[in-house]
């Protein structure tokens, strides 16, 4: 066996080399992403085939693709902290930001909490049109102990209260390190108190607040360095996440939860589907976007972390849509953790219908319909951007309506699969809601966003 998990790993090294060979050779950084994504799903639709997702030699085997995948993800979440962080105060050093700072955070929280209502509506409508009912969906073992596990989870949920208390950042280098399932938004906060001091200082210490913003300019650009050293190795991360994933993948929990996973992916279609609409209201072509954003969407795709796609994120909207740095900062910063419309919006309203009649509730009450799209809206702050958000924000919600938490944990088996589709939403409307927050404000660069030419985002 260690023989047969040895070759394996020989083969992954030999596809990392022939992707290390299309960097040498300058292919475009996009088709090496591209090229990644292919050779890991193939390799991993190989393996799946020749030895069985749940076989000890595809468990060897990607214990050391994950050196690559986990590791590449990792170095993104390394940097996604400190890059919230100094991007909020760099948006406030910004003086063309400063005058209109109120109506641009108003426009982007709008955006990004109306689109999660909207998404919730839509899980709504799908799993109605579906009838989708937990009861009669398949309890295995793993389904069972996951569920109970979730009733463990329910108290540690707070009121909502709380939850807006929890916000606040008491100790901000604690949630530097992201301790807290709300350390990115306590992380935002801080960073905008020092903004506002910075203001203060503009103001009064003209001198001292143009050492400050060097100070800020430095460190950004020191980041962003980094940033774009780790986004170099996207290539070889996606392949590696791909042929884990694909290898690992239960097909049979698929098929048996096949009507779950179709209701969920056309709900998360059609909010796509409303970005673009929301696009194309705001005088700007949705095909330029699903261009320039494709990478973006398929590494959070592929990776299922919103903190991680930070990166990604924030070079896009600036390079690619025109987006000012200080709305794009502010958007993908408030997006990983506020507002994610597939995590916190599709997943959690979908649950609520489907669990809902197994405690006798009508789910067409026009009633119950409007305070699940209430609660979703609201319970939407302080979501985490990484794996593991949207079982957050189902446990909210589902406590929140007092329905019984248990039943969620049935769907485990298929949780990879949907995450995927989940996460690529959530950074979409993030974007969306940097793009379309600049257009109403007249700071969008239409020159860039209408340009065909694309800056590789692996570039410096």
């Amino acid at each position: 066996m260690t023989f047969i998990i040895f070759t394996n790993v020989a083969i992954f090294i030999v596809l990392l080399a022939f992707l290390y060979i299309l960097n040498k050779k300058h292919v475009k950084f996009s088709n090496r992403v591209f090229a990644g994504l292919g050779l890991g799903i193939l390799f991993g639709l190989v393996l799946q085939v020749i030895f069985g997702a749940t076989s000890d030699i595809i468990a060897g085997s990607v214990a050391w693709f994950n050196i690559v995948g986990t590791g590449y993800v990792k170095l993104l979440q390394m940097v996604a902290m400190p890059l919230v962080f100094i991007s909020i105060l760099s948006a406030f050093s910004k003086l063309k930001l400063g005058s209109n700072l109120g109506k641009i955070a108003g426009l982007i929280l709008l955006l990004l909490i109306g689109t999660t209502a909207i998404a919730s509506t839509v899980g709504i409508i799908s799993a109605t049109l579906f009838d989708l009912d937990a009861s009669q969906l398949v309890h295995g073992e793993e389904e069972r102990e996951r569920g109970a596990t979730l009733e463990e989870k329910v108290t540690e949920v707070s009121t909502l209260p709380e939850q807006i208390v929890e916000l606040i950042p008491a100790n901000p280098f604690l949630d530097l390190t992201g301790a807290r399932s709300t350390s990115t938004i306590a992380v935002v906060i801080f960073a905008a108190f020092l903004g506002f001091s910075y203001l203060r200082i503009v103001r009064k210490e003209r001198e001292t607040s143009k050492t400050i913003k060097k100070a800020i300019d430095g460190i950004y650009s020191l980041i962003m360095g980094v940033v774009t050293i780790v986004l170099r190795l996207t290539p070889y991360g996606i392949m590696a996440i791909m042929a884990r994933t694909v290898a690992t993948s239960d097909f049979g929990a698929i098929y048996n939860l096949g009507k779950f996973v179709i209701a969920s992916y056309i709900a998360l279609i059609t909010v796509f589907i409303i970005h673009l609409i929301i696009i194309l209201l705001s005088g700007l072509s949705p095909i330029i976007y699903i261009k320039k954003a494709m990478e973006t969407l398929l590494f959070a795709f592929t990776s299922r972390s919103s903190a991680g796609t930070l990166p990604l994120n924030l070079k896009t909207q600036v390079e690619r849509f025109g987006v000012p740095e200080g709305i794009a900062n502010f958007a993908s910063s408030f997006g990983l953790s506020i507002g994610q419309n597939g995590c916190a919006g599709v997943y959690p309203a979908m649950l609520a219908i489907m669990i809902a009649p197994t405690v006798g509730i009508d789910p067409l009450d026009i009633r119950f319909i409007i305070t699940v799209i209430v609660v979703v809206a609201i319970s939407s702050f302080g979501v985490a951007g990484v794996g593991g958000g949207a079982t957050f924000a189902a446990i909210i919600v589902l406590s929140a309506l007092d329905l019984p938490v248990a039943l969620a944990g049935v769907l485990i088996s298929v949780e990879p699969l949907i995450d995927m589709g989940r996460t690529a939403l959530n950074v979409s409307g993030s974007m969306v809601a940097g793009i379309t927050t600049s257009r109403i404000t007249g700071e969008i660069n239409k020159d860039v966003y209408n340009n065909p030419k694309m800056k590789e985002l692996g570039e410096s």
